[in-house]
């Protein structure tokens, strides 16, 4: 069996620290938290789990951090966790039957990150992530922000997840910040920071900088087939709160030119001709998102809602709407296997129930 280092990096989790602790018990084999600057009872409460704890400066660099945090580990592989991370039960189950079989030939395990769920705790946005990398392979992390490590060797996926469970809103400004710090500097961002940089300023309402970075990112043709398939999504977001409609579609329909259509682009797409009453044309990208073949391994950003349970309500509405109310119905049921207590689902029951209730009053 294999023997696993957990490497974290902290600064003030108090509220969350032994959360993710305690989930991750028993399954690693030491604990490594490097800490940048705690200022409340982060060190006292990781002193209950681990006496390896070490001292960081904090440079606005997470992957310098992470590095370090990597650096002291002594096991085969290091697993990370942010401290508002957690491994439920069932993840718990799998990683340690993966930690009995992993065969030592495997350089990264990719998992799946859980971090977006509605209101009955289904997850609703997902990607993978290197979790588990070998120690001392030769690879490290990269970027002050957005920090990854590049797998290389044999990599193997697996049924485990980590849940991102985020308790209080971290600083809201914080990576901006430091990639303007960077650019200020003379720093030139490489494909995938310049990527993340756009978001950053999709995030903070910069709607026409952060077109002019997703077209430069784009324009360079050296980026990541996902990056590229979601910076056209983003400037589409960025064209219409420009009040520049045609230009949204445009971008969500370059996304094609990278890449098979994806789920989450035909919904958009599906969006965009639903809000303008087209409901013939919105239709047809929203029956086509039913075909897209879901795969989280690509390593994209997944809308798991995209690949099932959003295109049938959508359908059931543009359906409703070209008056074949059976066929609006029959999807509403599909939506309804997807997600049975969706308030959207019980409605739209409530509505096609009325309309086969003979009027008392007529």
């Amino acid at each position: 069996m294999i023997s696993v280092s957990l490497c974290m990096i902290v600064k003030n989790e108090e509220d969350v620290l032994a959360r993710c602790l305690e989930s991750a018990a028993g399954l690693v084999d030491e604990i490594i938290l490097v800490d940048t600057g705690s200022t409340d009872r982060t060190r006292e409460i990781a002193a209950r789990f681990t006496e390896q704890i070490y001292d960081f400066p904090w440079r606005d660099d997470f992957a310098a951090a992470r590095n370090e945090s990597f650096a002291h580990a002594s096991m085969d592989y290091c697993l990370w966790l942010d401290a508002d991370d957690v491994l439920l039960d069932a993840d718990r189950t799998a990683f340690m039957r993966l930690k009995e079989t992993l065969e030592p030939n495997v350089s990264v395990v990719m998992a799946p990150y859980n971090v977006g769920f509605d209101e009955s705790g289904r997850v609703t946005f997902s990607y993978y992530r290197e979790r588990l990398i070998k120690n001392r392979s030769g690879m490290f992390w990269a970027g002050a922000v957005h920090e990854a490590v590049t797998p290389a060797g044999t990599l193997l996926y697996a049924d485990f997840a980590v849940t991102h469970r985020k308790t209080r809103p971290s600083d809201p400004d914080r990576n901006l910040r430091i990639y303007q710090t960077q650019l200020a500097a003379g720093v030139q961002l490489e494909p995938r920071q310049q990527f993340y940089y756009g978001r950053e300023l999709y995030y903070h309402s910069r709607w026409s900088d952060a077109l002019a970075v997703f077209e430069d990112f784009l324009s360079e043709g050296r980026g990541w087939v996902e990056n590229n398939i979601d910076a056209c999504c983003l400037c589409a977001r960025c064209q219409e709160e420009l009040d520049r409609p045609d230009e949204a579609l445009a971008a969500l329909l370059r996304t094609f030119s990278y890449d098979r259509p994806r789920a989450e682009a035909c919904c958009e797409i599906g969006r965009w001709f639903l809000q303008r009453e087209q409901y013939s044309k919105a239709a047809y990208w929203y029956a086509l998102a039913l075909t897209c073949p879901r795969d989280d391994r690509r390593g994209g950003f997944v809308s798991p809602d995209c690949y099932g349970y959003l295109p049938c309500i959508q359908l059931c509405v543009c359906h409703s709407r070209l008056g074949d109310q059976e066929r609006a119905e029959a999807y509403n049921e599909l939506a309804a296997a997807c997600k049975p207590d969706s308030p959207a689902v019980l409605h739209n029951r409530t509505w096609f129930q009325s309309l086969r209730t003979p009027d008392t009053f007529s």
